[in-house]
Parts: C-alpha cells; structure tokens; sequence
C-alpha cells in the first residue's frame, strides 16, 4: 500500500485554546476546508454531483460501499489519519510552534497539493476553542517528509515530493517467532468493539480482531486487495495469550461535530498492557498497525500506539 507520512508546522498568530487530542480539532475543520478548496459546485449535493467520481472531497470523507467492498468490511476506511499526539498541551500563545502529521494512504497521496492548501487555509479559519468570539490561527511554515521540505511557505508552494513508500505486511522472522512476550503503549484513546459494545479491559484476541479488521479494509480499499490471511486461526490462536500485566485505563473526552452539531463522546482505552504467550505470528499485524492505528475514529488519531 503505497503510504506517505508528512509532518506539517505551524505558528499561531493568536492564542488558542486545543483539546488534548489534537487531531479531533484539525479533523473537523480539515472537511471544511477540503471542500471549500475544491468544491467547484458549491450550490450542490456530493451525492448528486457529477463530478463526483473525479472530485478529491467525496474521496476523502464521503465514500460508499460498492459491488466490489467484502461482505465483511462494514464501510471504506479514511485514506488518512491525523496524528497530532506529541504533545497534550492545550494552550498556545501567539508565537508558539505546533507539529502534526499527516498520513496518506494509497491514491490520497496524489492529492497532497490539496491537503497542504487546505491545512494553509484552516490557518485563516481558526481551530480550537473560541476566545473572545475568535479562534487561533495559524500560518503555515513548513511541510516535510522523510526529513526532507516539500514546502515554500515564503512561494506558497509545494516542491517536489514522493511518498515514503510502499506499507507492507511483512511475514515473520525467525526472531519474531522466538518471541514470547509484548508490551503495548497506547498514545491515544483505543475505541474498539467486541460484541457490539466498546471494550474497557483488551484481551489479546480483541486487539487481533481489530488489527486483522484494520488491516484488512485498508488493504481492500487503498492498497492491493485483501491480504490472504487464517483470519478464524490467527483469532482462536490469539484466545492462548494471556494479559501478564495491565495498567490500562478509561479516558472520557467530548468532541463537537460541525457536521452532526452535536456533542460526541469519544471515550477510549490508554495506557500500558503486557502479553505473553506465543505472539510472534502476530507481531507483523502489530508492527503495521504501529503505523495506521487501530480502531474507531482513527482519522482523529485515536488508536496510535507504540510496541516495545
């Protein structure tokens, strides 16, 4: 799956008031100003729109399933997510510097033109919560991937770029297979269903389920098709490994939707967890969801996580 990872900052030209979870915030306006840039029929529907199968905002946030979505893939993933976890921080004065990235899956990375006019200008919208009747705004400095700038701030424009590379579900070394022991760092809310309610404790069977589920849809959609994976094994195999330690925790936090003008909760699990059994044919799921998250909401950037 072909995966870019683009590392945008920015500083405040006033002060702003932001959640913990930052991507939540980006994520709300992101729709909006995607499709302020873009929309060449700004009086029509997405649904009804003629330009629809060419038009960059229907691809991002507005996709359906067809003939082609596996019966067991419920919807089509976002190409993207918007981590934005490095710090929780809530106040920024004017002045001050915030980093995010920006991962693209898949044809998204063909669009980045889009999103980096989009991201300059949520800059001139405001985000976070208002103060004064004002938002914080932002300008736009700098835009890099793999180390490397990929924007003129000065020109407004973008120079050069490839993604990173291709995301690949690698099998298991030998190393891996010796292994007997995990531990797992969670960095935002983990939202995960098992038996159609969210889960507070994660036995091991119930992260798999959700990586082979991410996995699988992202693949589907924006990658090479669907891996051929023993999904039923690889599960009733993941039943063996035991939680050896758990310091996990429930995190209850409110987003504001612009779309549905509504409160959402948005509770999940963070902290730390301990496996042991035999993990090492699962360590390639993990290893590629350390990169896409997992989960509910991970667009917003919940569901990052972190192996050690």
């Amino acid at each position: 799956m072909l995966y870019g990872k683009y590392l945008f900052t920015v500083t405040f030209c006033s002060d702003a008031l932001l959640p913990p979870y930052k991507g939540s915030t980006f994520r709300g306006v992101f729709g909006h100003a995607l499709k302020r840039v873009t929309c060449a029929l700004k009086r029509q529907g997405c649904e009804d729109c003629i330009l629809r199968a060419k038009c960059v905002y229907p691809f991002v946030f507005e996709r359906m399933p067809n003939e082609k979505t596996n019966r067991r893939i419920a919807a089509p993933p976002h190409p993207y997510v918007l981590d934005a976890t490095d710090t929780e921080k809530t106040l920024f004065r004017k002045g001050e510097h915030l980093s995010f990235t920006l991962k693209l899956f898949g044809k998204a990375n063909e669009f980045l033109p889009y999103f980096v006019y989009a991201f300059d200008h949520i800059g001139t919208l405001g985000i976070g919560r208002a103060q004064g009747g004002k938002r914080g705004t932002f300008a736009l400095d700098a835009v890099a991937c793999d180390g490397r700038a990929i924007y003129d701030a000065k020109e407004k424009s973008l120079l050069e770029c490839r993604p990173g590379g291709q995301l690949i579900l690698e099998p298991a070394s030998p190393d891996d297979l010796d292994a007997d022991r995990v531990a797992i760092r969670f960095l935002s809310p983990l939202r995960v269903k098992f038996q159609n309610s969210l889960e507070c404790d994660l036995p091991f069977h119930v992260l798999i389920r959700a990586a082979l589920r991410r996995i699988s849809s992202l693949m589907e959609w924006h990658g090479a098709g669907e891996p051929a994976l023993d999904y039923r094994g690889l599960v009733e195999r993941a039943r063996s490994v035991n939680v050896l330690h758990s310091n996990l925790g429930w995190y209850d936090w409110r987003r504001y939707s612009n779309r549905q003008e509504s409160e959402m909760m948005l509770g999940g699990i963070v902290g730390d967890i301990l496996y042991e059994g035999r993990i090492g044919e699962f360590l390639p799921l993990l290893r590629f969801c350390e990169e896409v998250n997992l989960g509910k909401q991970t667009s917003f950037g919940l569901g990052k996580f972190m192996l050690s």
